[in-house]
């Protein structure tokens, strides 16, 4: 076969030309919230506080007992997802339910992601993690009073590791981080992640 380089015909340019544009308009993926869950999400204008779905409301329970899937990189980059945390961080922080946790579920928004207070960390920040996962627990487990912004006005005792190793998206990089938590920061996080899987505390 001879190696010498033959011009590209006008043919082969123009389909080389309309591939390069059918990839452009076609090939980046969308992102993946449903219209019902960007319709809950709003947009910055309407930030505030999100509406808390709750075991009592059958609707509601649907909802908090479906398995999340993942958000994608172009979900992350939205500005949806900015407003969602935002919204997210607010309603856990409202002082007519405030919590040390909540999980995109309890606001009616089915993918894999969490705020957590770590109050193991100086100031005990509030930080969001998409697309969490425990990779390890503890065998050493203990048993503590835990509630749910779900679960209103009742409380009772769970055994959860002592331990945990996370890993989840990073915002910034897209990629995968790990984290270890250990004592209530470790059970916060458990609870949060149950939530991502349909599971209520009230189960364990």
């Amino acid at each position: 076969m001879s190696n010498v380089k033959r011009s590209s015909s006008p043919k082969v340019v123009l389909f080389a030309f309309i591939a390069t544009l059918y990839c452009t308009f076609s090939c980046t993926k969308p992102i993946t919230f449903t219209q019902s869950e960007l319709d809950l999400i709003g947009s910055d204008s309407t930030a505030g506080i999100m509406r808390l779905f709750i075991v009592d409301n059958p609707a509601d329970t649907l909802v908090l007992r479906s398995v999340s899937s993942d958000l994608t990189a172009e979900d992350v980059k939205s500005d949806y997802y900015n407003t969602l945390k935002k919204r997210m961080l607010a309603t856990v922080l409202d002082t007519a339910n405030a919590g040390v946790g909540i999980a995109a579920p309890q606001v009616g928004i089915n993918k894999r992601l969490v705020a957590v207070q770590r109050l193991d960390k100086d100031g005990e920040p509030f930080e969001f993690y998409a697309n969490i996962r425990l990779v390890e627990l503890s065998k050493e487990c203990k048993w503590g009073w835990e509630g749910c912004l779900s679960v209103p006005g009742k409380r009772d005792t769970v055994q959860r590791s002592t331990r945990v190793i996370i890993s989840f998206l990073d915002d910034n990089t897209f990629k995968e981080k790990r984290d270890t938590i250990e004592g209530f920061t470790a059970v916060i996080f458990q609870h949060e992640v149950d939530h991502l899987e349909g599971i209520l505390y009230t189960d364990r």
